[in-house]
């Protein structure tokens, strides 16, 4: 009898699509979409100016300097070369670069009335790196249910800096949550399979590349859509500048702790506390992360590539029946074998450029047997001491967010990728020997 808790995608190349789905994909065709940095700093203006009429969104400083509106327009060219979009996926591209230039501009503002900021310390923090669909998600929320720390959650990710015409109603939600809640309910609905895979609740801990997005920066874009151009311009960038705008905002996420309390925040969060980050991006940023943060403790986790590849391949590829014309699965799944493979190689020339005793290598099946032990082998190296109360709160946590909670989607790479396993693993060889990575089967 088959596990009622395995599922199969069966249409990713041929998507059975729902009545919600079709009326989607039917609306956007109407919406209006102009990839060019006039347009979307002109609608990110407008976008602020909606919920904030006092703002003075015609301060061309506000939404930076060249250097990012030379990267917003080759993010334009990029998603404008991309034909295979539908026009609901480039309306939702547009509408995340609308989002990412006015959470510039607030940021902008915020920072030059009060430069203050500066002065805060993100001092010691516990980063998570690994591949993408390798235990990372899974890793840093389960740090985060510990209240010494503090963590991102998604709903603050998406936009770090209320509007000022915004209040939150005491006892009531923050609009920036009821934004990401209601996002999420509408995507829930379209998709209600990527739950399983990756659940983006507003009160989800998210990546804090994120944050790297609002400097038109970072590998997020191509998670996005077809975005080759984009990535070569990015790999051949130094990220320095684009890690430390990530660290200015934690910086201004920690002052906000103390001057603006919010209610989905946790009551102590003012207090002085070390924050638990994570992005699989970092696997090939690892000397600018530890030059943007020389103190902080490093989990790197690794798993079979191969798995990698199928998950990250079949949740990109799930979502393409919103984003595509014609989802096209062998294609996406070389894209990311390719572009693992280069996350992969980045690591292995750059793994000592953590300190070994800043740094612990977290195996994924050995962290699925016991992730307790995981934490404690980290908190450790961190010497962060796992007392009572914090053991509690992770086994809280483990409790209520089992694996599989909304069931587990497994992928056959031949049969739905056209992809020999065996021949796909040969090209992560020396990576998977680097550090003693074991081989999964179909399906893990």
């Amino acid at each position: 009898m088959p596990d009622p808790g395995i599922i199969r995608i069966a249409d990713l190349g041929d998507p059975q699509l729902s009545p919600e789905v079709i009326a989607l994909r039917e609306a956007a065709s109407g919406f209006p979409v102009e990839f060019t940095t006039d347009a979307i700093t002109r609608a990110a203006g407008d976008r602020i100016g909606r919920h904030d009429p006092t703002f003075d969104v015609n301060r061309s400083d506000l939404f930076g300097n060249g250097d990012a509106i030379e990267r917003l327009a080759v993010v334009c060219s990029s998603a404008e070369a991309d034909t295979g979009m539908h026009a609901a996926g480039r309306a939702a591209v547009w509408l995340d670069l609308v989002r990412y230039m006015s959470n510039r501009a607030l940021i902008e503002d915020l920072l030059q009335r009060h430069p203050e900021i500066s002065d805060e310390v993100i001092e010691a923090p516990l980063i998570v790196a690994g591949l993408p669909r390798s235990g990372t998600t899974h890793l840093l929320n389960l740090m985060a249910a510990d209240s010494r720390f503090r963590s991102l959650p998604y709903w603050e990710s998406r936009e770090p800096v209320p509007f000022s015409g915004e209040r939150t109603a005491i006892g009531g939600e923050d609009p920036r949550f009821t934004r990401a809640r209601k996002d999420w309910e509408q995507t829930d609905s379209l998709l209600p399979l990527l739950k399983a895979m990756h659940a983006m609740t507003p009160e989800h801990i998210h990546e804090e590349v994120e944050l790297i997005a609002n400097d038109i920066a970072g590998y997020v874009f191509e998670w996005l859509f077809n975005a080759p151009l984009w990535r070569d311009y990015y790999l051949s960038t130094d990220q320095t500048p684009h890690y430390e705008y990530m660290r200015d905002l934690l910086k201004i996420l920690q002052w906000q702790d103390r001057v603006d309390p919010n209610p989905h925040r946790a009551s102590d969060v003012g207090e002085s506390r070390r924050w638990v980050l994570k992005c699989p991006q970092h696997l090939e940023q690892l000397p600018v992360l530890m030059s943007t943060f020389p103190d902080a403790t490093v989990a790197l986790t690794h798993r079979d590539p191969t798995s990698v590849v199928a998950s990250s391949a079949t949740m990109s590829t799930y979502g393409d029946r919103l984003r595509r014309i014609e989802p096209d699965p062998p294609a996406v799944a070389q894209y990311w074998a390719d572009r693992i493979q280069v996350l992969l190689r980045a690591c292995v020339r750059d793994r000592d450029s953590v300190p070994a005793d800043q740094s612990v290598d977290v195996l994924f099946h050995e962290f699925m047997a016991d992730d307790l032990a995981t934490v404690e082998r980290l908190y450790d190296v961190a010497d962060i001491e796992m007392t009572a109360d914090a053991r509690g709160q992770l086994e809280a946590y483990l409790n209520a967010n089992r694996r599989g909670k909304h069931g587990r989607v497994v992928t056959d790479l031949r049969e739905d990728f056209g992809m020999d396993r065996d021949e796909l693993r040969s090209r992560y060889s020396d990576y998977m020997l680097r550090f003693g990575v074991t081989a999964e089967g179909m399906g893990e």
